[in-house]
């Protein structure tokens, strides 16, 4: 097994740069879902608050991974007017669906994002402590929203499995094409 904690000769290590514009798209991404979910429920609905609550924490990411890029003078996503659309669009069509479709969606992608910061650890090791801790205190909370939307009612979403499965697939292939474009 490769050690990823140590690059190897000629080898750069993790691309940094990469990492943090999928994370910044990605928070985007999340804040602009949440803001679809809310525009569909509305602020007086019973899931709101915790809607709420969440939105106000991937908003905390997004300052976040959006000073660090800035200090780094990493870009964002050329795909972010994309993201924009598609993040609130996919709000939206799951709160239409109904709230357990919502919170379905929200455990989908968090399970996703769960994953993928699990694998940004393990390429980063102890190269770039800033970063690092950033993706554990975040994920902590993107695991707490998964644990939320699932005792919030997620897997009675109608076509619970297709729609998880599919939303999951969507979030990969993001993930994909953020860290690239």
């Amino acid at each position: 097994m490769t050690n990823t904690h140590t690059p190897r000769p000629g080898h750069a290590g993790p691309d940094r740069a990469a990492m943090l514009r999928v994370d910044q798209a990605g928070e985007y991404g999340a804040t602009r879902i949440y803001a679809g979910q809310l525009a569909v429920l509305g602020d007086r609905h019973p899931m709101a608050r915790q809607i709420e609550h969440m939105a106000a924490q991937e908003d905390r990411h997004l300052d976040h991974f959006n000073a660090m890029m800035a200090r780094r003078q990493v870009r964002p996503t050329l795909l972010q007017p994309f993201w924009h659309v598609a993040g609130f669009a996919l709000g939206a069509a799951s709160a239409i669906m109904g709230p357990e479709a919502a919170m379905a969606c929200t455990a989908a992608i968090e399970t996703e994002i769960d994953r993928h910061y699990s694998e940004q650890l393990e390429a980063l090791g102890d190269t770039d402590p800033e970063l690092s801790d950033a993706i554990v205190d975040f994920q902590a909370e993107e695991v707490e929203h998964r644990d939320a939307a699932l005792a919030a009612g997620a897997e009675r979403a109608p076509a619970y499995p297709v729609l998880s499965g599919l939303v999951r697939m969507g979030c990969r292939v993001a993930i994909a094409f953020s860290t690239r474009i």
